[in-house]
């Protein structure tokens, strides 16, 4: 007789395991325990094999027909499938797509390409991926994304006014599907099809002084801050060196000789080796600050741990302090444009020595 839910919700535990039959090899075995589990015996190429369609409520009866019934049509092939065997398959099938999706790749390019990278930057690229990216295509294999898929995606981004991060993303994506045709994963890098298709961006510089006038009040304002040694330091420094503020602010005593007024550190963005030939006004600031962080690894330390470097926005909390627009006025950032412009405008300097 098949089962029915009222003999199967009137079903007792025994002393010992014992089955409730359905119909065409589904049976429900009841354990001492009081567990409730599908088998399906069947055979296969002539032998006898069982195997588990879940457990009793969270598979109903129903449920567990419908799944008896798929196997039977998989033995019913020419030639015959194993249910168990397809099911292995279905399984490995299934990690297989986990393990080569967007998420999973992605995360494993930005842990070998970001590795020597600045952590603030790293931060923002992963959190770029999981903000707009992996929410929609995060588990998808990545050889199945297609070119139009992806244009959805970045489109998405486009639409909440940021053409910028939709760019961003499209681009760091294109370096993902790059790393994956690398590695065996995919064909072919599907946003090298999607070349003009989100507007262009317009460029937005840094906030910059260029005018000499501007510039002497902002070295006498720098000049009369009455922050803390090491902001008052990292301001005057600014202007005499140059650097990228996250240069400037991850500056190491190691890498500074005072004695033969030079700083040698690895360029972040180019990866290469940079020398910064140090003026006795730069010299003197670095030995006004050398009593208090001499001592430790980093010229301008934290305000809330000596083993960190001062935070990445300590430069501009002090400009506004002092008055100043960081939006459209001066950033820490803008001490590089103020000096590409004014060595080369006023002082007729070659473009290609400035990079340099």
């Amino acid at each position: 007789m098949p089962l029915t839910n009222t003999a199967i919700s009137n079903s007792k535990p025994k002393d010992k395991p014992y089955r409730l039959s359905d119909e065409k090899g589904l049976y429900l075995l009841i354990q001492n325990t009081g567990g409730k589990l599908w088998r399906f015996d069947y055979r296969y190429l002539g032998n006898r094999k069982t195997i588990s369609m879940g457990s009793y409520p969270e598979v109903s009866l129903a449920k567990a027909r419908e799944k008896r019934d798929d196997a039977r049509r998989l033995l019913a092939n020419e030639p015959p499938v194993d249910p168990s065997d397809n099911r292995k398959a279905s399984k490995a099938s299934t990690k297989l797509s986990s393990e080569n999706s967007f998420e999973v790749i992605a995360r494993e390019w930005w842990q070998s390409y970001m590795k020597n990278k600045a952590p603030s930057h790293k931060d923002k690229v992963i959190r770029r991926f999981e903000l707009y990216l992996f929410p929609w295509i995060g588990d998808k294999p990545i050889s199945d994304i297609t070119a139009p898929q992806m244009l959805e995606v970045v489109k998405r981004i486009e639409k909440l006014n940021k053409t910028e991060t939709a760019h961003r993303a499209l681009q760091t994506s294109g370096q993902v599907f790059r790393y994956a045709v690398q590695t065996g994963r995919a064909i072919r890098d599907v946003t090298a099809d999607l070349k003009g298709a989100l507007s262009t961006t317009s460029v937005k510089h840094m906030a910059a002084f260029t005018d000499p006038k501007q510039i002497a009040e902002l070295l006498n304002a720098i000049d009369g801050f009455k922050g803390t040694l090491t902001v008052q330091c990292a301001l005057k420094l600014s202007p005499l060196v140059f650097v990228r503020p996250s240069e400037l602010r991850q500056a190491r005593w190691k890498d500074i000789n005072l004695d033969a007024a030079e700083w040698r550190f690895l360029v972040s963005k180019t990866k290469t080796d940079h020398l910064v030939p140090l003026s006795r006004q730069a010299v003197a600031i670095l030995k006004s600050i050398h009593p208090l962080s001499g001592r430790g690894e980093f010229v301008f330390q934290g305000g809330h741990s000596p083993l960190r470097p001062m935070s990445e926005a300590a430069v501009n909390a002090a400009l506004k302090r002092m008055g100043y627009d960081t939006q459209n006025e001066i950033t820490g950032h803008g001490f590089r444009a103020m000096a590409r412009t004014i060595l080369h405008e006023r002082l007729n300097i070659d473009p290609h020595i400035i990079e340099h």
